[in-house]
């Protein structure tokens, strides 16, 4: 089973990580202010974690509403992700992955992993 791991970063602020169940980190949240604001961002993940995937990799593709996974390839060609709330707002993002399948792999270990996850706070 999979574990959100929220730590405090140098400046003061809170971020998470989405572990799996074998200790890999399949995404990581942006930077909170407060404690409180990283758990909200867990529960909006936990919310949303079951979105669509907008493939922005092909040419001509759909564009769909939010809340949505959108994959895209970065400026050294790997293939990424991240998870957007309703609102728009990004609220996690995926590592650089040399294939789309493993990239894609990504998202569906949080669909596995995120509605039941524990949530440790790391001191």
């Amino acid at each position: 089973m999979g574990k959100f791991k929220i730590a405090e970063t140098k400046n003061g602020g809170f971020k998470f990580n989405l572990v799996a169940g074998n200790g890999q980190v399949i995404a990581t949240s942006q930077t909170y202010t407060a404690l409180d604001g990283c758990k909200a961002g867990i529960e909006s993940v936990r919310k949303n974690c079951g979105a669509h995937v907008e493939d922005q990799t092909k040419e001509g593709f759909e564009e769909l509403t939010h809340p949505k996974y959108e994959v895209y390839q970065d400026k050294a060609g790997e293939f990424r992700f991240r998870l957007k709330a309703k609102n728009g707002e990004i609220i996690l993002t995926g590592e650089g992955y040399k294939a789309k399948d493993s990239c894609l792999n990504g998202i569906e270990s949080i669909g596995k992993n995120a509605p039941d996850a524990d949530v440790v706070v790391e001191e």
